[in-house]
């Protein structure tokens, strides 16, 4: 608890234990009365001079006023009928204190979750000069500059790693546990942890324009776009509130009058006190506090597994998702040209790796790079000359004193080399070894690991259609959509085209149903911002991403996606449960109150009961496994 919740506390530890000496302690009557106003005032002093300052403003109607009117008419009845019970008036204020305070407490919790995130903001760097490190404001250090990061110390700007290796704590910003290793010519983002090594970093961003900062801003912005519901219940107080003020005072006349006209004991008494418990129940504090709570708890639930939500609307849509689309390349597949296989080598694979990587060692092309990196040592050049670059082609050199060819179908032709074609999807790269075909390659985007279940968990989470667009060419995208499963596919698209069949899958949407796409965030802008929710998946680092899209999700597991729809279906499940139930409770009782049916005592339970429940069943928006 922090200073104000626990003065609160005190308030109504000491206000309960003055109503139970008022109660059990043998007083006279006025002594009896001093210890109740001392009980009333502790407990509601401050809600008084909040109705009174409402009342001043010309902002009359809000839970205040209600309780103030309802607490002082019960002792004006008390004073009038010289009963000297006065147990209800303050019992009232005091369980609505403590109401106030269990609502306290459980948004405190919620924004602990953001603020832990918000915890990532470094607050100084080491800055290499030619007097050695000085500890500077990280948003003073220019583009360019060398920082030192040690270990246990937050990485304070985006920047490249010069010196040093080390692993890095990637937790707070993407909910991973596994540390990731850098080393030398890695890139390295703001916020994460050097775990072990000490760290040369060369910036290439200023502070404002990290990672950090930009995740920071996000986060801070997310409580400002509400939601449908959000802004349903601010209208419906503003409109209920007034409206069960009035009714309170129709109740305490008009019935009273009546009698009188007729002839009968006019009972203002007993019409006063239902007027009072009317009001008492009609305080709509469980729907205003726990509807943006829920939201609110959902938001933070979801940063805890870096899931970014902008706001309680986009959170809101995201649980109305029916069809999700996903670009191909970074975000079904790695976006990452791997060796997939070696064909028709005769169990020579090794070999014709080694052979083909030292052919290719000089070369910078991907192609090349992914032979290389699949060789997995570093190429050793003396073995290795009269290299050949044919341009589109493909290479050829000699390696060992053997004549090496690795390239595509036209080299082969060009060097009259029978060879064997590949029917998989992917690239190929044909090797001859002194003019004979040794075999060939084949070179493709592999796809994410769990891209499947996670393709199956969004059919668990109740979405209808899954659909796949990609620039590439039909072969390769039937390969990829028929072994991830996507219910749908479209290939060979221009990003326009892309936009357009999104425009034509909305027209196509159920009745209610929204569109998810999911992108990389830097080249699918247009798209993200045309779908009703746009995601950006593996957006660490990417300033693209993060102001384009609606949801970011800080890492490259595609499993978020679903979790995502989960929480925020769950969310918004809770919403409308605390809605059904408090309007449920609170006309019920408004009835029987009217009635003369419900007592002060059901009136609590109306008032500060369902609020308790509400605000509980809130927070489990935050616990989202």
């Amino acid at each position: 608890m922090n200073r104000k919740q626990k003065k609160a506390l005190y308030r109504i530890l000491i206000a309960a234990a003055l109503l139970l000496a008022a109660n059990l302690a043998p007083l006279p009557y006025g002594a009896s009365c001093l210890v109740y106003a001392a009980a009333y005032l502790t407990i509601g002093w401050d809600i008084l001079r909040k109705a009174a300052l409402g009342v001043k403003n010309r902002r009359i109607f809000d839970e205040n006023f209600l309780m103030a009117v309802a607490t002082l008419g019960a002792i004006a009845l008390a004073v009038v009928e010289g009963s000297g019970d006065f147990n209800e008036a303050v019992a009232v204020m005091l369980f609505y204190q403590i109401g106030e305070l269990f609502q306290s407490v459980a948004v405190g919790k919620s924004r602990r979750s953001i603020a832990a995130l918000m915890d990532i903001r470094p607050d100084s760097a080491n800055l290499e000069t030619e007097n050695g490190l000085e500890q500077v404001d990280p948003e003073e250090i220019p583009v360019g500059s060398v920082i030192v990061v040690q270990p246990g110390e937050r990485i304070p700007i985006d920047g490249t790693v010069i010196g040093g290796s080390s692993g890095v704590d990637t937790a707070a910003l993407t909910g991973e546990s596994v540390p990731r290793d850098v080393t030398v010519g890695d890139e390295v983002i703001s916020g994460c942890i050097n775990l072990s090594g000490v760290l040369r970093v060369q910036t290439t961003k200023k502070f404002g324009e990290s990672t950090v900062s930009k995740i920071l801003e996000l986060v801070e912005n997310s409580s400002s776009h509400k939601s449908q519901s959000e802004n349903f219940i601010s209208k419906f107080a503003r409109v209920y509130t007034p409206a069960v003020c009035y009714g309170a005072l129709a109740l305490a006349l008009l019935p009273p009058l009546a009698r009188l006209a007729a002839g009968v004991p006019p009972a203002f008494g007993d019409w006063g006190y239902r007027a009072l418990t009317f009001l008492v129940i009609s305080c709509p504090c469980a729907l205003v506090i726990s509807i943006p709570l829920s939201f609110f708890a959902g938001l933070g639930g979801a940063s805890r597994e870096g899931i970014l939500i902008k706001g309680s609307n986009y959170l809101e849509t995201l649980s109305r998702v029916k069809t999700v689309v996903f670009d191909k390349t970074g975000t079904i597949t790695r976006g990452v040209f791997e060796v997939s296989g070696v064909h028709h080598c005769e169990g020579r694979g090794e070999e014709l790796i080694e052979y083909a990587a030292l052919a290719e060692c000089a070369s910078s092309h991907p192609i090349s790079q992914s032979l290389r990196r699949h060789y997995g040592k570093e190429p050793d050049r003396d073995r290795v000359r009269d290299i050949e670059e044919i341009s589109g082609h493909g290479v050829t050199a000699t390696v060992d004193d053997r004549t090496v060819a690795a390239g595509n179908d036209k080299l082969m032709r060009r060097l009259g080399v029978d060879y064997i074609p590949c029917h998989s999807v992917g690239t190929v790269v044909h090797v001859a070894i002194d003019g004979s075909y040794a075999g060939h390659i084949l070179i493709s985007d592999v796809e994410k690991e769990n891209v499947r279940e996670a393709l199956a968990a969004l059919r668990e989470a109740g979405v209808e259609k899954t659909v796949m667009l990609t620039g590439d060419m039909e072969s390769a995208a039937r390969q990829v959509a028929e072994s991830v499963g996507v219910d749908e596919y479209h290939s060979e698209l221009l990003p326009g085209d892309k936009v357009e069949k999104v425009e034509q899958l909305l027209k196509e949407l159920p009745n209610g149903g929204k569109l998810a796409f999911v992108g990389d965030g830097i080249n699918d802008a247009p798209v993200l911002s045309r779908a009703d929710i746009g995601i950006a998946m593996g957006a660490l680092g990417s300033d693209a991403a993060i102001e384009a899209a609606d949801v970011v999700l800080m890492d490259d597991d595609p499993m978020k996606i679903a979790r995502a729809i989960r929480i925020s279906r769950k969310c918004l499940r809770i919403v409308y449960e605390n809605i059904v139930f408090a309007l449920a409770v609170k006309l019920g009782c408004l009835l029987l109150g009217a009635l003369g049916l419900a007592g002060m005592w059901a009136a609590i339970f109306a008032d500060v009961g369902v609020m308790v429940l509400a605000v509980l069943n809130a927070m489990r928006a935050l616990r989202t496994k």
